[in-house]
């Protein structure tokens, strides 16, 4: 299940779960405020309306506090919104604080909350949110590219250790930069990318596969004129 589309925005969730082609929505505070989603209210309302409009597959909502109650209030005020709502934890708080895996570790064994442990940039993070129990781990490729190091490599290493001890997180890749970033992760091991709407169209739409359809309907109209003719 390769492809999340990373977008609070209905019209374009809606567009590509027509195509068929997205096993998923992941939203967090910065996409949502670029959808013109803002306030609590709001955000339970675009989150609910996701959800069903794409159940069975599953959305990634992220808390917005780093207080370790009223993060453990929110996931699960969160995840009883909808059954096929997960979500997003950071790796750790935003001077450092440890507070996060334990919460995580909580959510997940004491309440059955599937979570995705976020903002993760090595593959060492990644390990131990999964030893937490996370059933998720986001590795923000994109930004550890922009760090001077290959995400390629994070991923594989990554990969190397959740089967070698056989924990159940999957990796999912995101800060997606590039069309080309999608089949590079995958292929280095990752089970999900998240994609904007806008590579996405990038991913399926190719100059040579416009000139060559061009050259089709060409050919067919002056078939379809010779025949008349």
């Amino acid at each position: 299940m390769p492809i999340l589309l990373d977008t609070g925005n209905i019209e374009e969730i809606d567009r590509f779960l027509k195509m068929g082609i997205i096993r998923g929505v992941t939203t967090n505070p910065t996409i949502l405020l670029k959808d013109g989603v803002v306030g609590g209210l709001k955000v339970k309302e675009r989150t609910t309306e996701i959800a069903k409009l794409i159940n069975p597959l599953p959305i990634w909502v992220e808390v917005t506090t780093n207080d370790p109650k009223k993060m453990m209030e929110q996931a699960q005020e969160l995840a009883g919104m909808a059954s096929n709502i997960n979500v997003k934890i950071t790796i750790h708080g935003a001077n450092g604080e440890l507070d996060n895996l334990e919460v995580v570790h909580l959510l997940e064994e004491k309440y059955g909350i599937r979570i995705n442990v976020t903002a993760i940039m090595s593959a060492q993070q990644g390990l131990l949110a999964a030893l937490a129990g996370a059933s998720h781990v986001s590795l923000f490729g994109g930004r550890v590219n922009n760090m001077g190091y290959n995400a390629c490599e994070e991923i594989k290493k990554l990969r190397n250790v959740l089967d070698m001890f056989q924990l159940k997180a999957k990796i999912i890749v995101g800060s997606t930069r590039e069309v080309l970033n999608v089949i590079e992760w995958l292929g280095a091991g990752a089970h999900y990318v998240t994609v904007i709407p806008s590579l996405l169209e990038g991913m399926i739409v190719h100059a040579y596969s416009k000139e060559t359809i061009q050259m089709f309907l060409a050919d067919a109209a002056k078939a379809e004129a010779k025949a008349k003719g």
